[in-house]
């Protein structure tokens, strides 16, 4: 199969060395010097520990990457989503696309499908790649499992089909609602938990972010027409359990460095990637007040970021909530 995988960042670098082994990949990034790096030393410096096989081609151009690819995969920043689908329809209107970004366009609050349908109207197989994954492990062909979301079922399944190997396998599902609430919501519950972590609450503590985090997932999901039993799996708890959990996760990061007292704008720069769940936050929040789905760990993170509360003041704020039934909001 011919791969086109748009996004030399990490996650697209480390998406091409996979798939490189058994397949003839191209991977383009906007930025020259990028390619020029990529091409010369085979290393992206969002990745310096991955290496790029030599079987893999660096296409500086976007129409050469798009052009005769089998499938497409878009693998950009949220942010990047829109232009780079509306590029390659311009190149091919009819693509196969997946799209292995994650969380809300900024602007509209648009869920990747929705901006894919806007920009290419007459793409009928495309699909959501998601599930727990760190670009590393990875690029370092440590075992790992994702979901593969479509409303072409047929398309779903047989591009699992291509894409499993031995170290990443790939699972099919229909849900690309649920699959994709469950990747940009996660971001936001991660960073609860770093804050939680960074206070030094406890491992009880980070267990009932978790648990209570999956809940306001599940509720939102539904509301917006996932079904509930995504939420269980591989985009939904594994997805939660890994970016609370794990030291490579950047929105746990964030909230790790908002607990220990560094501003929201410090952090970001220092990061020098994306945490979608800073920019998810407001997203999630908006939709969970118009769909009358109550989300408070959301709203308390939502509350540290952009509305000058504090850590501590926030665990205060959820830690005081009136008690209610487990299976209640």
């Amino acid at each position: 199969m011919k791969i086109a995988v748009l996004g030399a960042g990490a996650w697209g670098t480390a998406l091409a060395i996979s798939f490189a082994a058994r397949h003839e990949v191209a991977l383009w990034t906007r930025n020259a010097a990028d390619c020029a790096e990529l091409a010369s030393n085979r290393t992206s410096r969002y990745l310096p520990e991955g290496f790029l096989p030599i079987a893999a081609r660096v296409e500086p151009e976007l129409a050469k990457a798009v052009r005769g690819a089998d499938l497409v995969i878009v693998a950009t920043a949220t942010s990047g989503l829109r232009e780079t689908a509306a590029a390659i329809a311009a190149i091919n209107p009819e693509p196969a696309l997946a799209w292995a970004c994650k969380g809300f366009d900024r602007d509209t609050r648009h869920l990747p499908h929705e901006i894919v349908a806007q920009a290419l109207p007459r793409a009928t197989r495309v699909g959501a790649l998601s599930g727990p994954s760190f670009a590393l492990e990875v690029a370092r062909a440590q075992p790992t499992a994702l979901v593969f979301a479509s409303p072409d079922a047929a398309f779903a399944q047989s591009t699992v089909a291509a894409l499993n190997t031995e170290r990443l396998r790939i699972y099919s599902s229909q849900d690309v609602i649920g699959v994709e609430l469950g990747g940009a919501v996660k971001n936001v519950i991660a960073i609860a938990a770093g804050i939680s972590d960074g206070l030094s609450l406890g491992r009880n503590a980070r267990a009932a972010l978790i648990t209570r985090g999956l809940a306001e997932i599940v509720r939102l999901g539904v509301a917006l027409g996932g079904q509930s039993e995504t939420f269980m799996g591989l985009a939904g708890l594994g997805d939660l359990v890994l970016t609370c959990t794990g030291d490579l996760s950047r929105n746990r990061d964030v909230g790790l460095r908002l607990a220990k007292g560094q501003s929201l704008d410090a952090i970001l720069a220092e990061l020098g990637h994306v945490a979608e769940g800073v920019h998810s936050a407001p997203s999630v929040l908006s939709l969970s007040l118009s769909h009358g789905v109550e989300m408070p760990i959301t709203a308390a993170v939502h509350g540290v970021l952009f509305d000058g509360r504090s850590p501590a003041q926030a665990v205060a704020q959820l830690l005081s909530r009136d008690p209610k039934a487990e299976s209640g909001p």
